[in-house]
């Protein structure tokens, strides 16, 4: 039976989400990738202790993470069952609904229907009795927004989730968003969003101020640009990198001299720092008090570690960030 590190929390940062009551680590476990069927459950076993025995309390799943679509949740579910059960209150697990998931048109989007159903499939997977965070994953061009919301009422009612959050909203549906939820008395505390030092869609489309603004946390994920914001391609496309062995999300095609350029430039500010350039990156994203928690993914323990030190340096001169800007602007 695993036991923790006493010493968990002695050296993670521990943000408030908006103005909610709930604190969340600065770094969070993200299980996208690397907890599916074709990984080993060992490593991923190792990872999850490792995460844990170093302050980080967030588990950030969806419904169809894999692959195949809700393995994710099965494998996360019986680490809990098998190893970390005894450690559920000092947790923060979290799911998603709103990608597809299952055939027919029940299982897709943002309907009442879907949400509620995929919610009690998560929870099953699992073997748990809530979680902490549900999300609607992405806007619905067709549900009225209504309905999606009062569904995350009726999910936190019955007391599958405690809070609730929306994830890859943009700014003026956040709003709404907002407005319903807050009329339904339901606990909306987040939101969850791509971001990182090349991708600022949240600076272009409102969700990052008005989430300030209203008092809601963000928690990015893909803060690494898919490893990009990374050393691995600072001396070319090694072989067993992700654009070589997937490429759904990062193609050759997207990595051209002139990026690898800004990736070296980039680099070199990070070595001023005395940082790797994955540490820098995701520290960039925690530099002020917009952020709640940055989202990590890893296929071994020793990645995790190393992201975790991106806490121990979260300041930036305005000379630094200044160049940063500059240089991710030229990526684009």
């Amino acid at each position: 039976m695993y036991t923790a590190n006493e010493n968990r929390y002695g050296t993670m940062k521990y943000n408030r989400c908006g103005k909610s009551g709930l604190k969340l680590s600065a770094v969070s476990l993200g299980l996208w990738h690397n907890f599916g069927d074709n990984s080993d459950f060992d490593n991923m076993e190792k990872m999850c202790f490792t995460a844990f025995d170093n302050g980080i309390t967030h588990f950030d799943l969806a419904n169809n993470y894999g692959p195949s679509e809700g393995a994710a949740e099965i494998n996360f579910g019986k680490i809990l069952r098998e190893s970390m059960h005894k450690y559920r209150d000092e947790m923060i697990i979290s799911t998603k609904a709103g990608y597809y998931m299952w055939p027919g048109p029940y299982g897709d989007w943002g309907s009442r229907k879907y949400l509620i159903s995929s919610l009690d499939q998560s929870l099953q997977r699992m073997g748990l009795d809530y979680v902490d965070i549900f999300y609607h994953h992405r806007m619905d061009p067709e549900t009225p927004l209504e309905e999606t919301m009062e569904a995350l009422a009726q999910i936190v009612r019955s007391g599958k989730a405690l809070y609730v959050g929306i994830s890859n909203y943009d700014g003026p549906t956040l709003q709404k968003a907002s407005d319903i939820l807050t009329d339904l008395h339901v606990p909306f505390i987040i939101n969850q969003n791509r971001y990182n030092i090349f991708d600022r869609t949240i600076e272009k489309n409102g969700l990052k101020e008005k989430s300030k603004e209203l008092g809601k946390g963000i928690i990015c994920f893909s803060p690494l640009a898919q490893g990009l914001l990374t050393d691995r391609y600072l001396n070319g496309i090694p072989e067993d990198s992700r654009i070589r062995t997937d490429g759904r999300f990062l193609n050759e095609n997207s990595l051209s001299e002139d990026k690898i350029k800004c990736i070296h430039a980039l680099n070199e500010i990070a070595k001023g720092r005395g940082q790797t350039l994955a540490e820098m990156a995701l520290a960039w994203i925690l530099k002020d008090d917009y952020v709640t928690s940055v989202i990590i993914g890893a296929s071994k323990p020793s990645q995790i570690l190393d992201n975790i030190k991106a806490i121990e340096n979260t300041s930036f001169t305005s000379d630094e960030l200044s160049e940063i800007d500059k240089i991710a602007s030229s990526f684009q």
